[in-house]
């Protein structure tokens, strides 16, 4: 896609007479298998070490006879005492009441995965390369239509601070039926998830990528699956969630001015270094 230029959407969703260049990295590889990798590294970083106390279950007063044998009843360790209700259970094992786990959780367990810096970068650049893809879009399950990709959007989108323009805009660039599909497939979770902040379920929305957030990421909470993120803090796990790239994703202009900087500083760092 290098040399190539598309038209900038507007508020209301249609073609402005201004073209922007689309910058080299839409032109990058198409690597599945990277963005899959580097996505479930990337997203150990993101996750808490937790653990059980060493000592739980065994902190407790119970033995096993001695001998052990003899006495017509079990060899498993029971607590001390007369006159106690605690008195003569099992204790201090696993397998029974009060007892320990037999293979609990640990905290010194390595969570934490690494990968290659330019194996990150390549991960990266590809999944941006994706966006740009219609095939693969459509493919993650997006319903485009007949959309020209990468979609370019006016800077002005960022102060959209109101759920009903956002809606008004996507509907009016023609994802009327991706609307549908988002408000249709948020699902509620029964069981434990309730009780631990996961109730709904949301399927995976358009993404927009802006340069400033003046608004638009209040704007986009109230739509199911629809995310707004600045370009200093975009990343592989908003462009390709679950590891599967092709997110439909809006880029501002400025978003695109600062991907096409980006290069220029890596094409003059190769000059110096020849």
């Amino acid at each position: 896609m290098s040399g190539m230029a598309t038209n900038i959407l507007d508020l209301e969703g249609k073609p402005s007479t201004k073209e922007v260049e689309i910058p080299d990295v839409f032109s990058r590889p198409l690597r599945p298998d990277i963005i899959l990798r580097a996505f479930w590294i990337v997203r150990s970083h993101g996750i808490q070490a937790y653990g059980r106390d060493p000592q739980a279950g065994e902190k407790t007063s119970a033995e096993s006879g001695w001998p052990p044998t003899g006495r017509g009843i079990s060899r498993i360790p029971r607590v001390k005492g007369e006159r106690s209700k605690r008195a003569g259970q099992a204790a201090g094992v696993a397998s029974v009441v009060g007892g320990r786990l037999p293979h609990p959780p640990k905290a010194e367990k390595v969570i934490y995965n690494k990968i290659n810096k330019k194996e990150k970068k390549l991960a990266f650049e590809t999944a941006i390369a994706f966006t740009g893809d219609a095939n693969a879009v459509a493919w993650r399950g997006h319903r485009v239509g007949t959309l020209q990709f990468p979609l370019v959007v006016s800077d002005e989108i960022e102060s959209v601070s109101k759920t009903a323009e956002l809606h008004s805009f996507l509907e009016n660039v023609g994802l009327s039926d991706e609307l549908k599909r988002l408000y249709g497939g948020v699902k509620r979770r029964s069981g434990k998830p309730r009780m631990r902040g996961r109730a709904y379920k949301e399927p995976i929305g358009p993404l927009f990528v802006v340069t400033n957030d003046r608004g638009i990421s209040r704007a986009a909470e109230a739509i199911p699956g629809v995310k707004a993120v600045t370009i200093d803090s975009l990343g592989i796990l908003q462009l390709a969630p679950a590891g599967v790239a092709g997110r439909l994703t809006f880029w501002t202009e400025s978003s695109l001015d600062a991907l096409r900087s980006k290069d220029n500083k890596k094409e003059v760092e190769m000059k110096i270094e020849a």
